[in-house]
């Protein structure tokens, strides 16, 4: 079967003005696709595309655009062949800031999107029930969000996002804020359940190894005004174990791609975990 064009960037420019009137060219001519990928037997399996960049490179202004919180100032963005002209169901996002809803519950955090889509009562405890099961957060679905860790409340951004089984995921550095033990945790849960789901994820973060461990393809973005450098895929199977990163094949895979970065013009820092 043909994979299917999931997402896709057709000369994408983004400028803002700042408060003082300078003009500010955060993207500059981004085009880039995202495949819906099927095995050779035609099962639907997604794909994991990241887009890697220094910090300030506009990685997360691209999300932004696909997501339909914001619109470029010139070309174009489609999910499924039809523009995006602003949020939609098919799009769940997942951002570094924890955005639980403080006044609701555990289990009704991860309900809300499927309340807000009228599922029936039954079927929204059923999949609340296996979300929570799948995240790892049995026992806190009566819990209040200011209760749990940093981590936990990630686990529950994830649930809820997922509840509502949109076609795509996007995710703005979604674990920079967590400690690296705890890091390493979820991004392996975010993988197990990614591996059930076959949603496509596109996943913004400036660590070169949490990318390169994550993605089956990245994308390489410049410093600022961002544009696509590079489409690297990664020559890692899946399902993909901690252990790979200890590999000469991914070190090679850190050092190239740094090298990429350093020989690009302007300022900005990427990471390397530890």
């Amino acid at each position: 079967m043909a994979n299917k064009i999931k997402i896709s960037l057709r000369h994408v420019s983004r400028v803002f003005l700042s408060p003082q009137g300078d003009r500010i060219e955060a993207l500059r001519d981004v085009n880039l696709e995202v495949e819906d990928v099927y095995s050779a037997q035609g099962r639907d399996v997604g794909e994991f595309r990241v887009l890697l960049g220094p910090s300030g490179c506009g990685k997360s202004t691209i999300l932004r655009c696909v997501a339909g919180l914001d619109h470029p100032t010139s070309g174009e963005v489609l999910v499924n062949g039809k523009p995006v002209t602003g949020p939609g169901r098919d799009r769940g996002m997942v951002f570094q800031k924890y955005t639980s809803f403080p006044w609701l519950t555990v289990a009704d955090n991860i309900g809300y999107g499927l309340n807000l889509n009228a599922t029936p009562a039954a079927e929204q405890q059923k999949v609340v029930a296996q979300l929570i099961q799948a995240v790892g957060l049995s026992g806190f679905e009566k819990a209040y969000p200011d209760s749990l860790s940093g981590g936990m409340q990630q686990r529950v951004a994830i649930a809820r996002t997922l509840a509502v089984r949109p076609e795509v995921i996007l995710m703005d550095e979604p674990f920079g804020a967590l400690d690296a033990q705890t890091r390493s945790e979820i991004q392996q849960l975010l993988l197990r359940i990614w591996e059930e789901t076959a949603s496509t994820i596109l996943f913004v973060t400036h660590d070169v190894e949490e990318a390169i461990y994550l993605a089956d393809r990245l994308f390489i973005v410049s410093p600022r005004p961002g544009t696509i450098m590079e489409d690297i895929p990664v020559p890692f199977g899946r399902p993909r174990d901690p252990a790979v990163k200890q590999t000469k094949e991914f070190q090679e895979l850190v050092h190239y791609i740094l090298g990429s970065l350093r020989r690009a013009p302007g300022p900005g820092q990427v990471r390397v975990s530890i």
